[in-house]
């Protein structure tokens, strides 16, 4: 797709379709090409942030195909999650405006996020769908908070898909709502510490600090819905 893109926003179109992938693939690979690439970094920055945007789009999309009462609950949170995440985005595009930026050559990957993981998912899935119903029988919702928290450092979607299946232990909607925003917030602060390993300090305070805002908005709003609501 990239090749019939106009040059200068074709590293966001990286962005978008990553982020309805894998948004901390796509995250890693941006991070990499803010490194080696300094003339487009801008483009890999906002990136970066514009896939997590996005993420909060797709896993509401997952639920909905599985548990659609499920959700409905999710939906304000990840509604508004997306739009701060876009309006982020939006910011840094802005204030990292160069005036030669425009003139940067873009150089389309040819194979941007590596899209060999179906084993790795399938693996993934059932042993997170195990561990979470044995973690919430042994230790009740506490437990499945916990593990949440875990699995947001690797790959959120196994456990946002057994979630909305019902893969673990009957809960009510708000615990289930509750995990999969901790789970998405804590691979958010992931995320951001991959984007400062692989881009650099100074590359990526910018979408390391708006994915942190991120995840503690969304870490707020999980803890209000788990034990303030």
């Amino acid at each position: 797709m990239l090749r019939y893109v106009a040059p200068p926003g074709a590293g966001l179109w990286v962005a978008i379709i990553g982020g309805l992938y894998s948004s901390t693939a796509t995250t890693i690979v941006l991070a990499r090409r803010a490194a080696t690439e300094p003339a487009t970094a801008w483009q890999a920055q906002t990136g970066i942030i514009l896939a997590t945007t996005i993420m909060y789009v797709r896993l509401l999309v997952i639920v909905a195909l599985f548990n659609l009462p499920l959700a409905r609950h999710l939906a304000p949170a990840m509604l508004a999650l997306s739009v701060f995440g876009l309006a982020l985005g939006g910011f840094w595009y802005w204030v990292s405006a160069t005036p030669t930026r425009s003139r940067a050559a873009v150089r389309p990957p040819t194979n941007p996020l590596e899209l060999t993981a179906a084993l790795i998912f399938a693996t993934l899935f059932v042993v997170i769908s195990l561990a979470s119903a044995w973690v919430q029988n042994q230790f009740g919702n506490g437990g499945l908070f916990t593990l949440a928290a875990i699995v947001g450092a690797t790959d959120i979607d196994p456990f946002v898909l057994n979630t909305a299946a019902g893969g673990v232990a009957p809960f009510s909607a708000d615990v289930g709502v509750a995990a999969i925003l901790i789970a998405a917030s804590t691979n958010n602060l992931a995320k951001a510490v991959y984007a400062a390993a692989f881009a650099g300090g100074r590359l990526a305070a910018g979408p390391a600090g708006a994915l942190a805002m991120l995840a503690f908005a969304g870490g707020i709003v999980a803890w209000w819905i788990a034990f303030g609501g």
